[in-house]
């Protein structure tokens, strides 16, 4: 076996197993080349030399009753390499922060996303495959996958946003930002009393113009409903979504190439704000904030690569991020990473989430 993906769309009640046992996975070099093409992708924030977009080719796959486990597939990932040192510090996090904030405060940008990492040691012997089923029963509205390849490594994502999914001509997409943690008796609703704040309105509003702005370059035929809130995990994010139809599913890629990454993860304007993320950020993102997913002549179902880790065999590396307005504040920033965070500490302490 060259490459393995687990997945499970939300509420699902079964997983589909993709396995790749002839040959190494595609390696492409943007998102145009998806154009025509099937199997399972999983796309980096950045693509460069080692590290390109990866496509899967679906030599097996099985579709997996979760009310009856997975035992049969204990084992599937091969061992693993050791996890990287030095996660993203507080330190880190705040020269960050002033870097980033400073150019908001000079106009540079509308927007502009900040990530972090942290590392988590292994506390408990569990496979990556026992990982995936603790997400799935705790996390039944988020979309989870456990994908393997040599050249990414293991990573494990429990994520709320779509990046494009449809099949035929009919197609959705969200604008999916805003974040607010759940407390309390609210932590027993899926978030109908969140009051919103400014800065999280204007934030969603941002990414909802630009994918109007993105979808108005392949069809005239879209509607948007929304913004309304919604609950992944313990909090809650601002959702709109656009139902649109396309002329054919044979050029997804150049949609994508459009489409991603989102200023939910990068920024405006996007090409220099993306360019400053890389340049300044003190922990490469690798295949954080890329997506992930099925893509194939039938159904598309690709999501962004949020709340997710990257497995290894002696621990674990998180990864987080946040939308920077002028009007941020870095103590509150930092909170919601940590909250974002919790979404996968969760899962390696066994913790019950609702």
């Amino acid at each position: 076996m060259t490459g393995f993906a687990l997945f499970r769309l939300p509420y699902a009640m079964e997983a589909t197993c993709v396995r790749q046992t002839t040959g190494e996975p595609t390696e492409l070099k943007a998102c145009q080349e998806l154009n025509g093409r099937q199997g399972f992708v999983m796309a980096p924030f950045e693509v460069k030399t080692g590290q390109p977009i990866l496509l899967i080719q679906p030599d097996e796959v099985t579709i997996v009753d979760l009310r009856e486990g997975i035992t049969g597939l204990q084992g599937a990932i091969p061992p693993l390499d050791a996890v990287p040192t030095a996660g993203g510090s507080r330190d880190s996090y705040a020269i960050d922060f002033a870097n980033f904030h400073a150019q908001l405060c000079m106009g540079t940008f509308q927007k502009i996303v900040l990530a972090r990492c942290a590392d988590e040691p292994q506390t408990e012997a569990l496979s990556p495959e026992a990982l995936f089923m603790r997400a799935c029963e705790r996390y039944p509205r988020m979309f989870i996958a456990l994908v393997w390849t040599a050249k990414s490594g293991c990573w494990l994502t429990a994520t709320p946003e779509i990046l494009l999914e449809g099949q035929d001509n009919h197609w959705r997409t969200i604008a999916l930002a805003g974040t607010m943690r759940l407390e309390g008796e609210s932590l027993a609703g899926e978030g109908e009393t969140a009051t919103w704040t400014t800065k999280n309105i204007q934030e969603q509003r941002i990414v909802t113009t630009y994918i109007t702005e993105c979808l108005e370059q392949f069809t005239s035929e879209f509607h948007e409903e929304g913004p309304r809130t919604v609950r992944a995990a313990d909090l809650v994010h601002l959702r709109s979504d656009f139902t649109f139809t396309l002329p054919d599913n044979q050029h997804i890629g150049d949609l994508l190439q459009v489409l991603h990454p989102t200023p939910a993860v990068c920024g405006l304007p996007k090409r220099e704000a993306f360019r400053f993320i890389t340049h300044n950020e003190h922990t490469p993102r690798r295949y954080y904030s890329g997506f992930m997913g099925m893509i194939g002549e039938m159904e598309t179902h690709l999501y962004v690569s949020l709340r997710c880790m990257n497995i290894a065999r002696d621990g674990y590396r998180l990864y987080a991020g946040g939308g920077l307005l002028k009007e941020s504040s870095e103590e509150l920033e930092w909170q919601e990473t940590e909250a974002k965070m919790e979404t996968m500490r969760r899962i390696l302490d066994n913790q019950l989430s609702y």
